[in-house]
This record gives C-alpha cells, sequence and structure tokens, in this order.
C-alpha cells in the first residue's frame, strides 16, 4: 500500500483585528495561511468600532510610524489622502505651545497624517484583506492558548453568538487584543511565572469633541497648547486637529484635580483656561457637530513579557497589549508598526518555524517600548497626584537638558529638527545628545521667543467664521 504525503501549510493565527493585528497579519501572510480572531464585525466603511472607544479622540500617525506602515503596505498613504487625510508638515503646519514657548513653523522636517483613526483603521484593513491567504473570523473571541509553556500550538477561541469553541492550530501565535489583553492570564494557565507590570498614572482625562470647520480652512494646521509639567498645577492642554470630510475634531485633556468633563457646556470655558486661549477662541463660533466623549483609560502600563526568562515557542504579544502611553504623545501607532516591522525582519531572519524566533522577537518588542515609555511616564510622573515610581535618578538629571533643549528648540532650526526627529520615531533619542545639538542647547535659542501663536497671514485671509484674531499663515 502506498501511502500519498499531505503537503505542509504554515498556518498563523493574529488575535485582533485593529492596526496592529491586521499589520501583524500583512507581514505573516508572506510565510503562512493567516486566520485573524476578532470579537467585533468590521466594518466596511470608515466607521466606529466597538471595540475601539477610543477612537473618537485625537490620533496622530507621527512620520516614523506613517513610513513603516508604508513600508509593509506600500500605497497605504495614498490611499489615507484620497480618502480625505492630509499629510501635515512639521513643524510647517503646527501651531504648538510647549513647555518653553511656542514652536516657530520652519519649513518641513518631519510630518504627520491626520486623519479620524476610523479612516486611519480602514485603510490598513482594505488593503490587508485583499490578501488571498488571510481569513477573518469575526463575532469570535481567544479563551486560551493550547498547548505548553515550552510551546504554543494554537488557540481556543469561542465563536460569541452560539458559545461553541474550537481550537485553532498555529505555527504561530500573535496576541493584538490591545490594552484588554488575558495574555498574563493565558501564560500563567500554561505554567508561566507572573509577567511584571509597571504603571504611571497622572490621572489625566480627556474630552473630545467634533465640530464643522469653517469655509476656508482646508489648509489649517494642527493647533496645540501644552501644558508645563514644572509647574506644580494639573497639566491641562487643548488640541485642534483636522479631519477628513471638513471637520475639527478637539481634545482636550487634564491631569488629576484639572480633568475636564462631558458637560458641553464646560467644554469652551476649560479650553478657555489652559496655558492660552488660542483653540477656544477659534471655535467659539464653529458648530458642534457631535457631544462630548470623556475618556480615563489613561494609564501607561507596560507588561515585561520580555524579561521572563523562558518564552514559549510559538507565541508573541504585541501593541498595546504589551505597552499603553498616555495617548497626548500620539506613540501607540507608530510603536505598533514598528513592531511589525521587527517581526517582518525576525521571520525574514529566522523563518516561521525557527524555535527562537518568538522569545527574541519578543525582547525586541520590549526594546522598542523603551523610548517611548520612558518619554510619556518621564513626564506624567510629574503631575500633582500621579501614581508610579519616581524616575531614576538619571532621568532627574536629563530634565533639566530637556527643558533647555525644548526653549532651545523655539528659536534654532538645527535643535527642532532633533527633537521632531524623536517625537515622530523617526531617530532613537540618543539623538538629541548629539554633540551639534547639545552644543547649541548649551547656547541656547538662537533667535528671542515668540510672544503669541504664529499665525499672521493678512485679515483678508482669516476664514469665516474662525477667530478673526488667527489665520492659517506662518
Amino acid at each position: 500500500m502506498t501511502t500519498r504525503r499531505i503537503p505542509y501549510s504554515p498556518t498563523a493565527v493574529v488575535l485582533g483585528g485593529g492596526l496592529t493585528g491586521m499589520l501583524a497579519a500583512a507581514v505573516l501572510a508572506a510565510h503562512a495561511e493567516v486566520h485573524i480572531v476578532e470579537r467585533d464585525v468590521l466594518p466596511a466603511s470608515p466607521a466606529p468600532r466597538k471595540g475601539l472607544p477610543q477612537a473618537q479622540h485625537a490620533h496622530l500617525l507621527w512620520s516614523g510610524g506613517a513610513r513603516t506602515i508604508e513600508s509593509l503596505l506600500p500605497g497605504v498613504t495614498q490611499r489615507w489622502l484620497s480618502a480625505g487625510a492630509r499629510r501635515i508638515p512639521l513643524p510647517t503646519g503646527l501651531v504648538s505651545l510647549t513647555a518653553q514657548g511656542w514652536l516657530r513653523r520652519w519649513p518641513e522636517m518631519q510630518y504627520l497624517i491626520a486623519c479620524s483613526r476610523d479612516l486611519l483603521d480602514w485603510g490598513v484593513r482594505q488593503q490587508v484583506l485583499d490578501h488571498p491567504g488571510i481569513r477573518v473570523h469575526t463575532r469570535t473571541e481567544p479563551v486560551g492558548l493550547s498547548g505548553t509553556a515550552g510551546h504554543v500550538t494554537g488557540v481556543e477561541v469561542r465563536d460569541t453568538a452560539t458559545g461553541d469553541v474550537q481550537r485553532l492550530d498555529a505555527d504561530l501565535v500573535i496576541d493584538a487584543t490591545g490594552r484588554g489583553s488575558a495574555a498574563t492570564t493565558w501564560l500563567a494557565a500554561l505554567g508561566l511565572p507572573p509577567v511584571t507590570e509597571e504603571h504611571v498614572d497622572s490621572g489625566l482625562a480627556y474630552a473630545t469633541r467634533i465640530f464643522r470647520a469653517p469655509a476656508g480652512t482646508e489648509h489649517w494646521p494642527i493647533v496645540n497648547v501644552q501644558s508645563d509639567a514644572s509647574a506644580p498645577v494639573p497639566g491641562q492642554t487643548a488640541t485642534l486637529v483636522p479631519l477628513e470630510e471638513a471637520r475639527w475634531l478637539v481634545t482636550l485633556s487634564g491631569t488629576r484635580g484639572g480633568q475636564p468633563t462631558r458637560e458641553a457646556d464646560e467644554f469652551l470655558p476649560f479650553a478657555r483656561n489652559v496655558r492660552h486661549p488660542i483653540v477656544a477662541e477659534l471655535i467659539a463660533g464653529a458648530e458642534p457637530l457631535t457631544d462630548v466623549h470623556l475618556s480615563r483609560s489613561t494609564v501607561n502600563r507596560r507588561r515585561r513579557f520580555d524579561l521572563l526568562r523562558a518564552w514559549p515557542r510559538g507565541f508573541a504579544v504585541l501593541g498595546d497589549a504589551v505597552a499603553t502611553y498616555n495617548p497626548l504623545y500620539g506613540q501607540g501607532m507608530s510603536v505598533a508598526a514598528q513592531e511589525a516591522a521587527a517581526l517582518r525582519d525576525a521571520l525574514d531572519r529566522y523563518g516561521l518555524d525557527d524555535p527562537v524566533l518568538a522569545r527574541l522577537l519578543q525582547r525586541t518588542v520590549g526594546r522598542l517600548t523603551q523610548a517611548p515609555w520612558a518619554m510619556a511616564t518621564g513626564q506624567d510622573i510629574l503631575y500633582p497626584g500621579a501614581v508610579g515610581p519616581r524616575p531614576p535618578a538619571a532621568t532627574r538629571l536629563l530634565r533639566g537638558y530637556t527643558d533647555r533643549l525644548l526653549r532651545t528648540a523655539t528659536g534654532d532650526p538645527v535643535v527642532t529638527r532633533a527633537l521632531l526627529d524623536v517625537m515622530t520615531l523617526s531617530a532613537p533619542v540618543q539623538h538629541l545628545m548629539r554633540p551639534n545639538v547639545a552644543a547649541r542647547v548649551l547656547l541656547g535659542p538662537a533667535r528671542p521667543p515668540l510672544t503669541g501663536p504664529p499665525l499672521n497671514l493678512p485679515a483678508r485671509h482669516v476664514p469665516s467664521g474662525a477667530c478673526s484674531r488667527y489665520s492659517a499663515g506662518r
């Protein structure tokens, strides 16, 4: 009797169909058949998704993240722009009051993609799901891992409509289920030790409302008033972001003791009371299109999977399931993109079936979270009532340098470029210590500080319905 050999087909399972999960699926599709497990029904248009309530707030995709996503999904940037997103040059298209003063709007150094989170996710999702080797299981949720502490061989999933549970076998399981991930529980059930978690909570809440953009504001810049973490008062901010379909998204935030509320009649007064009232003055006559949406899910949390001495083959955790950051810093999506790129590089180097793939990938992910974690928590811990470990001595020593760097950036384009390179996750934080930057920081700003926001076109260019004190030019 002869036997027929059945060809082996490599399989990967991605838990979560959000941005991180879709990027991971795109990478894995070059190596395996991919199954995406998603609790929600994924919308066919740029529409809200039940499992992503934070999509109602401001989401900025920095150039470092945008370039990485474009490298994973060539053409996705044009897909976003064709659907109404804007590529905003930095700092040219940015009016920002930093802790140390107004930034000048120098010629382009970096950029960001400005649009709704719904549009960002839709653009990625449409392109990923065009791949014939990717299958989505909607209305399905993971309930546990299959295998042992040394080797994960699949995942058990449940149909949310029927309650039926089945096992999906896989060579690699990626957890991209976000901040609600149960990965620590799943790993404990396999016999692995507890995972160390780090938390820094400034008590921040943020409130968002969308307005109809006044006529003539098609090229309006992002307007941002930041807080000063060195002041012994709650940190409060106001940010205006142009969206597709002629809309302005305005997000207000405040740390413990100074939070905004969801009351519509308190939105404008709060915006007036931040360090500069420019955002309040711009929206004073604008038509609201939504109610005020409030969120308190702003705790910086990091799970140190990378510190476990033993890590199972066949399993990795990415994105918000590893680390979440105060959303005001806009780092989450860009870090997730870099982690997907790390998955691509690891697969290209080791292959899907290499026993060391998952462990080395998880350690790389841990390293990728380090700089954004330090940037977010180093500021948040300074606010009154913040909860979390005090920063190490080295971080405290660098604070004076950072303050001086921010002050110098208000009047020196070389330092501004270095700052934006790091802020947009286009360069490592060590970029700020390069000799040519440090020398300029030591000397201080080359120009005197601006006395007000850099919006100074003649009055004839002021858009109808916007505050008559301001116009979009530099």
